[in-house]
């Protein structure tokens, strides 16, 4: 019993196993077999997509990118004639105002004057047919003050007189020439038929017992100016004169009490 206690066993290393072994032995119920580990299959290849068939009629693009502009030079040549364009009417432009500027500051041209002198009534009458018969007898000042500029009154004229909106009578300038710093004294006929005469005449003799009776002259007068030998295109001149009478009584002196003229060109 002692010797068999003090018997000493060697250690035993046991090795072990790198990769899985295949296991033999009995198994209840089965008879001896190995178990054999299948090898790995081979992965199939995959098939390619078949091809899908080609569009017979295929639809155009609705709406196709535009492209580059294949030739740029007509657009280049737009470009050129348009800043040719404007850069000639500029010119133009400046042509013709160096020349209006430069013509003033040589002529200083100023626009002609006008002034009503006196004023007579010689016929205001009322008609059998109930129309008023109206002549009146106007004496015109016209003033030209440039120094370097004559003034060819032409044909056309026109001169009436008016009492609020009613035409009393109608006249004209006759053709002459102006010349510099001038005054010329035109005694102008004026003559006119109303049809609404009886109710214009009560309007106004109802108007000269207030002792002011408003009239109006309209003058309208086709002008050309001569600017030294030159004689430019034809303009008009066109303003009115007011004036507050004291009558309107035939074959007397009236009294014009005040008057007021504006003119202005018309081209």
């Amino acid at each position: 019993m002692a010797e068999h206690h003090n018997k000493i066993y060697p250690d035993v290393e046991v090795a072990m196993p790198t990769r899985p072994q295949a296991s033999l032995g009995l198994e209840k119920g089965h008879p001896s077999s190995v178990l054999m580990v299948p090898p790995d299959k081979p992965k199939p290849k995959p098939k390619p997509d078949p091809k899908p068939d080609p569009d017979p009629d295929p639809e155009p693009d609705p709406d196709p990118e535009p492209g580059p502009d294949p030739d740029p030079k007509p657009r280049r040549c737009c470009c050129q004639c348009l800043c040719w364009t404007v850069g000639l009417l500029a010119l133009l432009l400046f042509i013709v105002g160096a020349t209006a500027g430069i013509i003033y500051l040589v002529f200083q041209p100023k626009l002609p004057k006008y002034s009503v002198d006196n004023l007579r009534v010689s016929d205001l009458t009322l008609n059998f047919d109930m129309t008023l018969s109206a002549r009146f007898n106007v004496r015109i000042t016209a003033d030209n003050p440039n120094k370097k500029i004559g003034i060819y009154y032409e044909k056309g004229s026109r001169l009436s007189v008016w009492y609020k909106d009613t035409n009393l009578c109608q006249g004209t300038i006759p053709k002459f020439y102006q010349g510099h710093q001038n005054k010329t004294v035109l005694n102008v006929a004026l003559t006119g038929r109303n049809q609404y005469g009886t109710t214009l005449l009560n309007a106004l003799q109802e108007q000269q017992q207030t002792g002011r009776v408003p009239l109006d002259l309209n003058i309208n007068v086709p002008v050309s100016i001569k600017l030294g030998a030159l004689k430019l295109r034809k303009v008009r001149v066109s303003g009115t004169c007011m004036l507050i009478v004291d009558s309107l009584t035939t074959n007397s002196l009236i009294s014009i009490k005040a008057s007021s003229c504006h003119f202005g060109l018309k081209l």
